[in-house]
């Protein structure tokens, strides 16, 4: 987990205009994703004041501000400008206040700009900061992006899921993190993953050592980072062990707050693993769009054993009418002819 972000990497990563203090970016860092509107602020509350948080201005606060005396804005921006406030952002390329910048000066707090809408630039600080001040865990196994699925592949160690992905890079797909994977949640839904700076692009094949990615593919057979999907977990096969055959045996990990689905593969001498996701991940997204083969083998399957129910319950009709038929043909036969009586 990141502490915190340097107001350099925020400036640079959501490209924000310097407007003041291009010399203390590296030395002014972000310990929260929270983003303050100093609306009341600007009013004199300042009861409850966030000081640790980025201060975003737009619209409505300087057009406030505009209409307040220079002594009672400056006193105002003096109160706001703390030493731990980590720097002041105007959106919509407005100017920033006089006041505000004699107040930054002094404690030294860059002032930056934007020319977005203040309600896209703070989607966009969000956003970065969330994804870099995120709880993260490292998890074992390799993380590659299939048809657009980020596919996590885990198991034993020696089991074969570097060179799984050496074969889907090869072809086409993209590698994302092989051995360690950080994984952090992003939203309530979506749980992200990448690979730790000093693995990034690099896969580890036994036998062979250490190769770079995309020195040897080039840089479409890599990808910094992608949403976990699904997790398949390589497994060696035994006669004892159950796995799925039918497709409905899908379990679900709970990594953070997030559910992930998990299905599980046998590993055997002359299996091509790399086939096979590619197979569950081009099934996995057809019942993410609504269309499941065990639900049509199970459809299938009710259909004919309707029939075969229809034709045995006609079968048995007919084996009734015949035995009556039959018996009445017996009962005549038995009867007395009327030379007879």
């Amino acid at each position: 987990m990141t502490e915190s972000v340097s107001v350099a990497d925020l400036v640079t990563n959501t490209r924000l205009d310097v407007y003041y203090g291009k010399e203390y970016l590296n030395d002014k860092s972000i310990s929260t994703s929270d983003i303050s509107r100093p609306g009341l602020e600007l009013t004199g509350f300042f009861n409850y004041y966030p000081a640790k948080r980025i201060q975003l201005l737009g619209i409505t606060e300087i057009s406030y501000s505009k209409g307040m005396t220079h002594e009672r804005l400056l006193d105002v921006m003096g109160k706001m400008c703390q030493p731990s406030t980590p720097a002041f952002v105007v959106s919509t390329q407005l100017d920033p206040p006089d006041e505000l910048l004699e107040a930054a000066k002094n404690e030294h707090i860059p002032v930056l700009g934007s020319k977005l809408t203040t309600s896209r630039i703070l989607s966009n600080m969000t956003n970065y900061l969330e994804d870099k001040l995120a709880e993260r865990k490292s998890l074992h196994g390799v993380l590659v992006d299939v048809y657009g699925l980020g596919i996590l592949i885990t198991g034993d160690s020696g089991i074969g899921k570097s060179e799984t992905a050496l074969e889907l890079v090869k072809r086409g797909h993209r590698l994302i993190a092989d051995d360690r994977v950080e994984v952090y949640q992003q939203d309530e839904q979506t749980l992200m993953g990448n690979a730790p700076a000093i693995l990034r692009h690099l896969l580890e094949i036994r036998g062979i050592g250490i190769i770079d990615v995309m020195t040897l593919f080039g840089t479409g057979a890599v990808r910094s980072q992608t949403k976990v999907d699904l997790i398949i977990h390589l497994a060696n096969y035994t006669k004892e062990a159950k796995f799925d055959r039918l497709g409905n045996g899908t379990q679900n990990v709970h990594i953070f707050d997030v559910d992930v689905p998990k299905i599980t593969i046998p590993v055997k001498t002359g299996r091509n693993l790399a086939i096979i996701i590619e197979a569950a991940a081009m099934n996995f997204r057809a019942q993410s769009m609504g269309y499941d083969a065990t639900e049509t083998f199970d459809r299938n399957l009710n259909n004919l054993i309707k029939v075969n129910s229809q034709n045995d319950a006609k079968e048995k009709a007919e084996e009734q009418t015949v035995k009556k038929e039959n018996k009445n043909i017996i009962g005549d036969d038995q009867k007395p002819a009327d030379s007879e009586k």
